[in-house]
């Protein structure tokens, strides 16, 4: 007779399960777009949000509206959509180094010990603190449009690789990846 989605709630009524996890939305920026028509100029707002829920999945979306709220809105809702996983080691930094480009939206994505921080600047920044990454160092080339940067660095996360899909793929033991790694920067 009870449905298992809902609960009750603690004046005894009930109410849906909320299944989604908690995210982070992370407002990059809007700008005030016109159309110019018969009658004089068409104005609406489009937005740029960054969505995470702080444990390796992030996504961006874009959404375009006559009001501010709507525009953040629908820029959430396509950010939800298009959420990615990123492999991320000790849940705080990135596995390797990689380079990311978007027409002329250059920037490289450095792993960091533990304890330096998140040295990203604008958008990027918003990327690093909704997807939980503690530890990061980026560099950013070429265009400064928020949307360049964001493809660019959506473009390097596509392809980080953990040391266990590596190892799945080459059909070796985790072990062997890693400590392969070691003995390579011992030798250096």
């Amino acid at each position: 007779m009870n449905n298992p989605a809902q609960k009750r709630d603690r004046q005894g009524g009930r109410r849906e399960r909320n299944d989604e996890p908690e995210l982070i939305e992370r407002l990059v920026g809007i700008n005030r777009v016109a159309k110019t028509v018969k009658g004089g100029r068409n104005f609406s707002f489009a937005a740029l949000v960054v969505v995470g829920d702080g444990k390796g999945r992030v996504g961006f979306g874009t959404g375009k509206a006559r009001e501010v709220p709507e525009a953040i809105r629908k820029a959430t809702d396509n950010a939800k959509k298009a959420m990615i996983r990123v492999p991320l080691r000790e849940g705080r930094t990135l596995h390797h180094d990689i380079q990311g480009r978007f027409g002329a939206g250059n920037v490289l994505l450095r792993s960091a010990p533990a304890g330096t921080g998140v040295t990203a600047g604008g958008p990027m920044r918003a990327v690093f603190e909704s997807m939980g990454v503690q530890d990061v160092v980026t560099k950013s080339n070429g265009s400064q449009n928020p949307h360049n940067m964001l493809k660019a660095t959506f473009n390097a996360l596509g392809r980080l690789t953990s040391p266990r899909s590596v190892a799945a793929r080459r059909g070796l033991k985790v072990s062997d990846i890693v400590s392969r790694r070691g003995d390579k920067e011992g030798k250096e």
